[in-house]
């Protein structure tokens, strides 16, 4: 088993507080973020764009591999993944994520890449993420 983490920190109300996402890695080290990055045209970063590059990029290392196992291998694969944000009720719900994916396959037809790439939109890691039962520890500090 692989585990890994990110932090944010939130400092403030919502409106005029200020927050800041780190990675394990140091692929994100302190990066801003906040009401307006999130709700308006901001700078820094949201929870959405994290979510759409992490299923962008799990999509495409997961499709590499179906092409592979299909005896395929990719010359590219690009993905962009479009995450909805919507007002539900008195909050806001994720209420759709949209994957794009354009590549260059020597030796694939339409209809293979197809099956696959359908195949990989359900059984790539981050897709299945984003229905399993979530374990909270919560603890105030003094």
């Amino acid at each position: 088993m692989k585990q890994q983490f990110a932090s944010a920190v939130w400092n403030g109300g919502l409106k005029d507080g200020q927050g800041s996402i780190s990675t394990e890695t140091g692929a994100l080290r302190d990066a801003p973020y906040g009401f307006q990055s999130r709700f308006e045209d901001g700078p820094g970063t949201n929870p959405e764009e994290l979510l759409g590059a992490a299923h962008a990029a799990c999509f495409s290392m997961a499709l590499s591999l179906g092409l592979e196992q299909a005896g395929l291998k990719a010359a590219r694969i690009e993905t962009r993944a479009t995450v909805t944000l919507d007002k539900a009720g008195d909050g806001f719900a994720i209420t759709a994520i949209a994957l794009a994916c354009r590549a260059r396959v020597p030796g694939a037809d339409a209809e293979t890449f197809r099956r696959i790439a359908e195949a990989t939109k359900q059984g790539c890691p981050v897709s299945k993420a984003l229905r399993p039962p979530i374990t909270l520890d919560a603890a105030l500090e003094d």
